[in-house]
Formats: C-alpha cells, structure tokens, sequence
C-alpha cells in the first residue's frame, strides 16, 4: 500500500479526474453535503460557522464537486454551501436532487409527481443562487408515478435552461435502463461500500455507459477492518467511473478524506478486501 506524503497537502485533484455529461470534469473524489444540517437530516447544525468553515476546506483542498438535495434540512445544506461558496469558483460542479419529502427529523417520504420535481428545482434554484442546476438527480423512483413524467419533467426543465444534466438515485439495473430510454442520464447515485455491493450490476452498467457512478454512504465497511481512507481508496480502485462522495461536520476528518485520493492500495490489498 502506498501511503499519502503526510508533509504533502491533501488534494483531491490526486484522485483523478472523470466526466459528467460531455463537458463537465471533476475531480474524483467529491463532498456530499448532507451532514451539514441538525440530528436526523432537519434543521440547523449546531455549529453554522464549522460547517462553512468545511465547505470552504473542501474547495481548499481541491473538491470540486459538491452533492446535496433540497430534503436536507429541509433547504439548509443548500443554503450553507450558497452562504459559504457564493459566488462560485470556476469549475465548482454542485449537484443537487429532487424527489423526497420531510414531515421531521429521520422522517423520509417520496413526491415525484411533476409539479413536486418543479417546486423542488425551483427552490434549489433560489437556495444555491444558480440561474441552472448543473447536475439534478431524481432522489428516488415514487411508485405512485410513472417514470415517464417524473423524467419528463426534468427534461423540460432542462430544456428551459434550468438543469443541465439529468442523474437517478436509487435504482435498480432495470430502473436505469428504463431512465436511460427516456432521458440522457449521466449520474448514478446508489449504495455502494465495502459491505453493500447490491448495485454492483448498476455499477457494470454504468461502466459500459460512461455514467459517472456515485456512491451514497461510502464509507460503510461492515466487518472489514478498513478505516476510512482504505475504505475510499478501494472505492477509487474499484471502478474508473466512481465518484466517492464522503460527508463530514469535521474539517480533520474532512482532511483525512481527502487524504485518501494520493492512497494506493496492492493488487494483495484489494484482493483481499473483495
């Protein structure tokens, strides 16, 4: 395994890079900005100024793609990164979803009816202080409504000028082929760690596509002994189109993460951890 250079500034950029669409490129290890709000994903965190201190560590370090959604808070980890990031650096990528409700803390329905998905884009549109949403993903399938107008509706969006591209979450391989018939996706957001590989045909699949391949809860490691950077490493070695997104209300633990990107890990190593 080769080490980080403890005297060397972590970078994300020492990940590499991948593609989101045709025109965008981003380093491949990215920020999920999820736990920047209060217990249970609602409200405030305790701490407003440590958490735009860490949105602004990330930048530092070379994240440059960050990935939230309007049902955080609700609306206020869009609202922090506007508050610490505005206005944006060239090349900052920030990702945003659509398609989940909230009645309280831990509490998670889903809405993906036309009207909600709108109301939704429109909201992270005022939030984040973008006139276009560069990446919108459908948070998740709502068996109440057919794909083809939850999609549709994001591709109307996208033909206003309000998204630029269009990504799914939390989709089966078959959910994801039907997406792909309807619209150009180019993001997946999945499940994806050392010890939940269940999306591992959507995965294939997205390697056969060129789809970026994001995956949520990153760091889960099971039973593995793997701390948190071998835990990132081995997602970065696994697959050429996956773009860890590790989320953190610590700016040490943050520096940890990023750390992990200038990791490599044995051919023995990533044997032995699949």
């Amino acid at each position: 395994m080769t080490q980080p250079n403890p005297a060397a500034a972590p970078s994300a950029a020492a990940a590499g890079s991948l593609s989101i669409g045709t025109d965008l490129k981003v380093h491949r290890l990215g920020f999920g900005a999820m736990r920047l709000t209060g217990p249970g994903v609602w409200g405030a965190p305790a701490d407003r100024p440590a958490a735009i201190r860490i949105l602004q560590r990330a930048l530092e370090l070379g994240v440059n793609f960050i990935d939230t959604a309007d049902s955080y808070g609700p609306g206020t980890s869009e609202e922090i990164i506007a508050e610490a990031l505005y206005p944006y650096p060239p090349g900052l990528v920030i990702a945003t979803k659509g398609g989940l409700t909230r009645a309280g803390p831990g509490n998670w329905g889903r809405d993906a009816h036309p009207a909600h998905l709108r109301a939704a884009c429109e909201g992270s549109l005022k939030r984040l202080r973008l006139a276009r949403i560069d990446l919108y993903q459908l948070h998740a399938l709502d068996p109440r409504v057919p794909l083809e107008d939850s999609l549709g509706e994001l591709a109307r969006l996208r033909a206003q000028g309000k998204i630029r591209h269009i990504g799914v979450s939390n989709v089966s391989a078959r959910e994801l082929a039907q997406a792909q018939r309807i619209v150009t996706v180019v993001s997946v957001q999945n499940r994806y760690n050392l010890a939940d590989r269940d999306s591992e045909e959507v995965l294939k699949n997205c390697e056969r596509a060129g789809i970026a391949f994001i995956p949520w809860f990153p760091l889960g490691a099971g039973r593995d002994a793997a701390n948190a950077q071998r835990a990132i490493a081995w997602l970065l070695a696994r697959s050429p189109v996956m773009l860890p997104i590790p989320g953190t209300s610590s700016v040490a633990h943050l520096e940890e993460n990023v750390a992990a990107a200038s990791l490599r890990l044995s051919a023995r190593e990533m044997q032995a951890m699949t």
